[in-house]
């Protein structure tokens, strides 16, 4: 197969149907080995799919958050732990529009760069200057590590000092906490991986001892100001729960495509028909295809409505906001709903572990444990529609 040279972005959706069709036959591969192998991960950076979220001018594709979805949703009916880990570099790609632009194109600026991170505050830092170069001396251990065994930056949340010593605010009252942008080399993995679903992922604990970070690449995606364009218009948390809603609503659409591929030719026991004759079956086959289209059609309103207001006024409002994480968090528990349907008809077909579906079972049943998506962002929603004071910095 031919492939892309580095220095070239393909369009993000033929990349995801290149990458989707080296995926196909790698999944075994893949969830045994418990993280990517390396040349997948470098085959998803020569493609571009970690540069969705990268602004034009430092070499990215500054993409509609739609075609994030289309790209991982795609990748996630053949695999869902490779399609997590593009969500999260591509996602962690935001970075780079509140960087300055020398420390932008320094860590992103080659194509091949991936680069992974948890926002999670488990960093302590203390502020320090080496060489004259204001930073801070940081430790810490950060779980859910996605994609960081491929990565040559990964990021790390972390509380920071103000100029008196005490945790710096911002401006809504609550404590900073700044990414932290660490050299790979200069962070240890921990082998604690080693779980039910997602489990290609790779999303190990790290940990790093008394680093020093440049102020300069200490980054806070609540308070800090990126660049002017409509992606950045677009909170962190917001974005995270659109990749991972595209990641479950694949993982759906495989389900249902194996199931539909199997029900022709099976033929439960006590029945002389094949299971596509089932009243049984074509309910849930209908169910599912109307959960996932329902919440991909609820999840496009509310994200293009966003997408058409930056690019308008330059701001997104509370309202998009909270229409945002009420879809994704939809979206996700949808899917769940679907892929459940599909692996119960399936029978006993679903278990082996040469099905896809109980991999595809798996996998949406930990997306679903995601504190972006979980059953308290319907609470936070809730609050925002019955008009009581709200939390809104980290909506």
């Amino acid at each position: 197969m031919s492939m892309p040279s580095a220095t070239i972005l393909p369009d993000p959706l033929e990349a995801a149907e290149t990458y989707a069709a080296v995926l196909a036959g790698r999944s075994i591969e893949i969830e045994r080995n418990r993280f990517l192998p390396q040349d997948l991960a470098d085959l998803s950076a020569r493609l571009g799919l970690h540069r969705l979220c990268i602004p034009a001018v430092y070499g990215g594709h500054e993409a509609h958050p739609l075609v994030l979805v289309d790209v991982v949703e795609r990748l996630a009916r053949v695999d869902g732990s490779a399609a997590w880990c593009v969500f999260i570099g591509a996602t962690s790609g935001m970075t780079s529009g509140f960087l300055a632009a020398d420390e932008a194109r320094a860590i992103f600026g080659d194509p091949m760069t991936i680069v992974a991170g948890v926002f999670a505050p488990r960093g302590q830092a203390v502020r320090a200057v080496e060489g004259g170069v204001p930073g801070y001396r940081v430790s810490g251990r950060w779980q859910w590590g996605s994609g960081s065994r491929n990565a040559r930056w990964i990021m790390g949340g972390a509380l920071t000092p103000g100029d008196d010593g005490k945790p710096e605010m911002t401006p809504e009252g609550i404590p900073q906490n700044r990414m932290m942008i660490f050299p790979a080399d200069q962070v240890t993995m921990l082998d604690t991986w080693d779980v039910s679903g997602l489990a290609g992922t790779g999303s190990t604990d790290f940990e790093v001892k008394d680093v020093f970070v440049p102020a300069s690449r200490a980054v806070s995606l609540i308070s800090d100001k990126p660049l002017p364009l409509p992606l950045y218009c677009f909170p962190t948390f917001g974005l995270l729960g659109i990749g991972i809603a595209g990641v479950a609503l694949g993982l759906a659409r495989g389900a249902i495509g194996e199931l539909v591929a199997l029900a022709g030719g099976k033929t439960p026991q006590g029945s002389s028909k094949p299971l596509a004759t089932r009243a049984k079956a074509q309910i849930d086959v209908s169910e599912a295809e109307a959960l996932v289209r329902s919440a991909r059609a609820f999840l496009d309103v509310a994200v293009n409505a966003a997408w058409d207001a930056a690019s308008r006024d330059g701001a997104i409002t509370i309202g998009h906001r909270r229409d945002i994480r009420l879809a994704t968090t939809h979206a996700v528990r949808s899917a769940a709903r679907a892929v459940d349907l599909m692996y119960t008809l399936a029978g006993g077909s679903s278990v082996y572990r040469s099905s896809a579906l109980q991999r595809h079972f798996r996998d949406v049943h930990v997306a679903t444990q995601h504190m972006m998506v979980s059953e308290a962002t319907y609470e936070l929603t809730g609050r925002l529609f019955l008009g009581m004071p709200t939390n809104t910095a980290m909506l």
